[in-house]
């Protein structure tokens, strides 16, 4: 866990679990901490990522190459749960948590909007992430974007 800054408050977690999650993959990224990543990933000119999907999921992957886009759902695994308030700026000047797009949530999920770039038997590259190398994967779904061309 990271330190707290001025203004930021935790709370104790329930100690219920109300869902269990099924991790499809790992996804490879150019940075290894936190720090390293962009805020948020760029779709055109980011550098290219690698959606690893492990073997039960492959035939999943099929006529995924009909669409430019997918939105990439990922578990953030190493961000704190308990914070509730919390100062970005370490300023003092505390903002909810729900009205921030911080990592550090009670449920730590991602979401990007990706340009595919190629899919393969048993991975998929991608330009537009922000997180680090060997982020669990959660899901991946096929965007349409109006103003991206569709590959042929």
């Amino acid at each position: 866990m990271t330190e707290i800054r001025a203004g930021e408050v935790i709370i104790d977690l329930p100690q219920r679990q109300d869902a269990a999650l099924v991790f499809i993959g790992r996804i490879r990224t150019p940075w290894a901490t936190s720090k390293d990543c962009p805020r948020q990933g760029d779709r055109e000119t980011g550098p290219l990522c690698r959606l690893e999907i492990d073997a039960p999921f492959h035939a999943a992957l099929k006529d995924l190459d009909r669409h430019s886009h997918a939105q990439v759902l990922y578990w953030m695994h190493h961000a704190r749960r308990d914070l509730v308030l919390q100062s970005p700026r370490s300023d003092g000047q505390a903002t909810g948590t729900f009205a921030l797009r911080s990592p550090n949530r009670p449920n730590p999920v991602a979401s990007s909007l990706v340009t595919i770039v190629s899919v393969g038997a048993d991975h998929v590259l991608v330009r537009g992430l922000d997180c680090i190398d060997g982020t669990p994967l959660v899901d991946l779904k096929p965007e349409r974007c109006p103003q991206a061309p569709r590959p042929k």
